[in-house]
């Protein structure tokens, strides 16, 4: 950040008075301009024993599986923002449940949030970041091709649960991406 955008002059990378962190601080007005960590929101949409899942057709890791998630936007709950990113990427309605797992990615400054959600209708397709979509078994799962650990590692815990029976709630830390993601 080279300058403010409340009043465009100069910023500097200072430790504020009665702060711990550097920030950028601008040079005439003041105004302490916060960097905070973005928030990642989808699901785990079910329908009877499948789960969706999406295939990216954006970088990073296009091509690869995923499920529904993105970035949070101003002026929405967490289960808005599921919500938007399931019928964005796969055009697909969800009743939106239970938070499933918090994950902490502080490598790149991302905190994602899964739910689990029942599908409404078989009425999906591919939304304009994504190449396909697909209900898929657990047996169906390209697990050597999914797109991130963040997702590839709760749904181990789902399909595990879900076959003893019972979900729990993970929160967990990724400190940094595996060698192929």
């Amino acid at each position: 950040m080279k300058y403010c955008s409340h009043c465009s002059a100069t910023v500097e990378f200072i430790i504020p008075q009665g702060d711990s962190l550097p920030r950028y601080v601008c040079t005439q007005c003041n105004i302490i301009h916060y960097q905070n960590p973005k928030m990642v929101v989808g699901c785990i949409p079910e329908w009877e024993d499948k789960i969706l899942l999406c295939r990216r057709a954006i970088e990073p890791r296009l091509g690869w599986w995923t499920l529904p998630a993105g970035f949070m936007e101003n002026n929405e709950t967490l289960q808005q923002a599921a919500a938007r990113e399931t019928l964005e990427e796969a055009n697909a309605r969800v009743e939106i449940g239970d938070l499933y797992a918090i994950y902490s990615l502080p490598h790149i400054s991302q905190v994602y949030f899964l739910f689990r959600a029942r599908l409404l209708d078989l009425d999906f397709k591919p939304g304009i970041e994504s190449l396909d979509v697909k209900l898929m078994s657990e047996h169906e799962i390209p697990w050597q091709d999914m797109a991130f650990r963040v997702i590839h590692d709760p749904l181990q815990h789902y399909f595990k649960e879900r076959r003893e029976g019972k979900f729990t709630f993970h929160i967990g830390v990724i400190d940094k991406p595996r060698s192929d993601s």
